[in-house]
């Protein structure tokens, strides 16, 4: 390969970890071509974007990159293909597909400004939460006190409206 091959592929992985806030480093040794179109096919519908790609011109994407990535250098080894996401989680659920199988496997994920380092890290990553789904909670756990103080008004209400009431219906 030529370098000005080389140096266009660094260049273009750098703007996809700049695009991508996560990705996950994957071993793919072992998948045949029609489990490699299928793992592709669920990416794609998962707004996945894999590639694969040479260790050595990743290893420099990442030394050309604002972020020390330092702890994955180990993680380059075999084949290696990158799942970029903008969910943190949802490349891990469809790793989790796999995890029977063990292929292909996890190596390492950078996911939340976050770097994890292992196979044995795939149920904490996807456990973790998308931004939407934290608002989501935030806003059901600012919600609930709201409810119960309106809930306890509306019932207070009826109480004082039941207390007039039978007071208004008492002979003198």
């Amino acid at each position: 390969m030529k370098k000005e091959v080389k140096d266009t592929i660094i260049t273009e992985l750098g703007e996809k970890l700049k695009e991508y806030p996560h990705f996950y480093l994957v071993d793919v040794t072992g998948l045949n071509a029609e489990a490699t179109s299928a793992l592709r096919r669920k990416c794609f519908k998962s707004e996945i974007k894999m590639v694969v790609v040479k260790n050595k011109l990743l290893h420099k994407a990442f030394e050309a990159s604002d972020v020390d990535y330092e702890p994955m250098y180990g993680s380059l080894i075999g084949n290696t293909a990158v799942m970029f996401a903008h969910t943190a989680n949802i490349p891990a659920k469809l790793l989790k597909d796999y995890k029977k199988e063990g292929i292909p496997a996890l190596k390492a994920a950078y996911a939340e400004e976050t770097i994890f380092v292992g196979a044995d890290k795939l149920e904490e990553l996807a456990a973790l939460k998308s931004k939407n789904e934290l608002i989501a909670d935030v806003m059901a756990l600012l919600q609930s006190p709201a409810k119960n103080v309106v809930s306890a008004l509306q019932s207070g209400a009826s109480t004082i409206h039941g207390v007039l009431k039978t007071l208004g219906e008492r002979p003198e």
